[in-house]
């Protein structure tokens, strides 16, 4: 097999299923070029170690989901109204690979975050700053109902970080209880949060559509 050959992207989305399904400390790179069906020898031609590998997968898991945020959050219905729909795309996709799996997934930016924290700071870093990018597009999105009227937190910052604290939480117990239920309390904490009242869910059509998480 060349080096000109699509050995690394077979590498990428092995790895990519197999973190998000296994975790990371409990793989091998043996086991990742097995599952790609490259060989062994290939792997560093394409990644110069396995943490390299995994802020790869972490790159690529982010521009997926945020490209489907973005999709999500920028459309022209009201900001609570695109903010639920976050929450429910979230939720559909929980439920949406529990039958294959026979277990909720979780995020796998939290997953890592729990199980890298004390390995590999590169990883953590990287995870650190997409989670602050994600506590920007939801403050975006306070600031603006903030603006009309609709939410009367004084800090939209500190108001984004506590619904992405409710909504990676929510997740996580979730994962923790093999049960989409437990996200079910999450729009109502959401309002909570912010001080707002209950909304109409968007009909822009896009409520129940899955995100990556």
């Amino acid at each position: 097999m060349g080096h000109t050959s699509d050995a690394g992207e077979k590498i990428l989305r092995a790895a990519h299923s197999l973190f998000d399904q296994r975790g990371y400390s409990a793989l091998g790179l043996a086991e990742i070029c097995r599952a790609a069906g490259v060989p062994r020898g290939s792997f560093h031609y394409f990644f110069a170690s396995k943490e390299a590998l995994a802020l790869s997968v972490v790159d690529e898991h982010w521009d997926a989901q945020r490209r489907a945020w973005l999709r999500l959050l920028g459309t022209g219905a009201e900001p609570l109204s695109r903010l639920r729909a976050l929450f429910e795309a979230t939720g559909a996709r929980q439920r949406e690979g529990q039958p294959d799996r026979g277990t909720i997934a979780g995020c796998m930016f939290a997953n890592l975050a729990v199980e890298t924290g004390d390995q590999t700071e590169a990883v953590r870093q990287r995870l650190r700053e997409i989670f602050e990018a994600q506590v920007a597009m939801v403050e975006s999105v306070v600031r603006e109902a903030r603006r009309r009227g609709e939410v009367s937190v004084s800090d939209p910052r500190e108001a984004a970080r506590s619904v992405m604290a409710q909504l990676e939480g929510r997740v996580l117990l979730a994962k923790l209880y093999g049960d989409a239920a437990r996200l079910g309390p999450l729009w109502a904490n959401c309002l909570a949060l912010l001080g707002a009242g209950c909304p109409q869910a968007s009909a822009t059509g896009e409520l129940g559509r899955s995100v990556p998480v």
